[in-house]
C-alpha cells in the first residue's frame, strides 16, 4: 500500500488500468511533474477485474488525495467517478481508452503529458452526474453513476457485440462493426416511463438512451442539447417506423446534429423542417422506464446485464474536475 502522504505537500493519487497503459512510461511523467510543482510523491493504485476502480478510489481519498488522476478507458473513468461520489475531491482524466467519451465531450486534450499537466494545476469544473438504479428479473437492484450516456436497445447490443480484439486494431471503428452485428436481433419492444413525476406513458422503441452528455465515439452528435453541467439529463428514444426509419434516424443524428447545426443558416434549416417522430426528445432530473421483456443495458459504453427497469436520476454539480484554464485566463 502507498505511503502515507507528507503533511506539507499537496498529494495526489493516480488510479490506472494495467491493460490500457504503460505503467514505466506514465510514472515517469507523473513523478517528474509532481516533482517540479512540489506535491508530494503521487500514491498509485491499478484496478482489477474485481476492483475496476471504485475501491481504490475510495482507499486513495482515505489516504489523503487531493486529486485522483485516472488512466484507463471510458469504464475507468466512470469507476473512479463512482468512487469519487460524495466526496470534495477532485478528478483528473487521462485518456487512455478507445473512445474516452467524457474528454470528447469537455473538449479536453486527449493527450498525456496535456492531461497530466491539467491534473497538477487549480483550474476545475464542476459537473452533473447521473447515476441509474438497474433492476433483475429475479428483483435484485444495483446503483452505478454514469458520465456520459446510459441505456437499452440499440447502443448495448452494438457494445455486447463488439469484438474487443477489433477495438484494439480499429479503436473506435469496431462499433460500426458491432452496430451492424446488432441490427439482426434488435426488434422493438413496449415501455413505460415516467419522467419528474408525471403521469407514466407507453411507447414502443428499438432505443432509449439517458444522456449527461451528447456526443459518441466517432464525434457523432446525438443529443445536441446536453450539457454536463445544467442539471438536467435528456433522453432520448428510437423509434424508426417503416422501411426507410433508420435512414431517417441516421440522417437526423449525422447530418443535422453533425452538420447543420454547426452553422447559423443550418439551424434555419432546422428549424424549417419537419420534426422527425423517428427520434424523441425529453428533458428532466428523473426518469422512471419498465420493459416488457429484459434488455441489455450499458453504462458509458460497459455492459451491465439485462434489466427489467431503470430509474435513472441526476445529482447536480457531483463532481469536481480538473480542465485547462481559460485561453483568455
Amino acid at each position: 500500500m502507498a505511503t502515507p502522504p507528507s503533511q506539507s505537500k499537496r498529494q495526489a493519487a493516480v488510479v490506472f488500468n494495467p491493460i490500457k497503459v504503460d505503467e514505466q512510461q506514465l510514472r515517469e511523467t507523473i513523478d517528474t511533474y509532481a516533482a517540479e510543482q512540489g506535491w508530494a510523491p503521487s500514491l498509485w493504485y491499478n484496478t482489477t477485474e474485481e476492483d475496476t476502480g471504485q475501491g481504490v478510489t475510495k482507499q486513495a481519498v482515505a489516504d489523503g488525495a487531493e486529486v485522483v488522476l485516472v488512466a484507463g478507458g471510458d469504464g475507468t473513468v466512470r469507476a473512479v467517478a463512482e468512487g469519487l461520489r460524495d466526496t470534495d475531491v477532485a478528478m483528473a482524466i487521462l485518456p487512455s481508452g478507445t473512445g474516452n467519451l467524457l474528454a470528447r465531450n469537455l473538449n479536453l486534450s486527449l493527450g498525456i503529458d496535456d492531461g497530466v499537466a491539467v491534473a497538477f494545476s487549480d483550474n476545475e469544473r464542476k459537473i452533473d452526474l447521473g447515476v441509474a438504479s438497474i433492476t433483475r428479473q429475479n428483483g435484485e437492484e444495483e446503483e452505478h453513476a454514469f458520465l456520459v450516456m446510459a441505456g437499452l436497445g440499440i447502443d448495448a447490443k452494438m457494445i455486447k457485440n463488439t469484438r474487443s480484439d477489433l477495438k484494439k486494431a480499429v479503436g473506435w471503428l469496431a462499433y460500426i462493426d458491432g452496430t451492424v452485428r446488432s441490427l439482426p436481433e434488435l426488434k422493438p419492444v413496449r415501455v413505460k416511463y415516467r419522467l419528474d413525476g408525471a403521469k407514466e406513458k407507453q411507447a414502443e422503441v428499438h432505443s432509449v438512451m439517458v444522456g449527461n452528455c451528447g456526443v459518441l465515439p466517432g464525434g457523432i452528435l446525438l443529443i445536441p442539447d446536453a450539457q454536463p453541467d445544467d442539471g438536467k439529463l435528456d433522453i432520448v428514444a428510437l423509434r424508426p417506423q417503416g422501411a426507410f426509419g433508420w435512414l431517417r434516424v441516421w440522417n437526423k443524428v449525422a447530418w443535422e446534429n453533425g452538420v447543420l447545426r454547426k452553422s447559423k443558416m443550418g439551424r434555419k434549416i432546422i428549424d424549417l423542417s419537419k420534426d422527425v417522430k423517428d427520434v424523441t426528445y425529453l428533458k428532466g432530473e428523473d426518469f422512471r422506464l419498465t420493459v416488457s421483456t429484459p434488455q441489455e443495458f450499458q453504462l458509458d459504453g460497459d455492459e451491465f446485464g439485462e434489466a427489467v427497469a431503470a430509474h435513472a436520476w441526476v445529482d447536480k454539480g457531483g463532481l469536481r474536475i480538473k480542465v485547462p484554464a481559460p485561453e483568455d485566463a
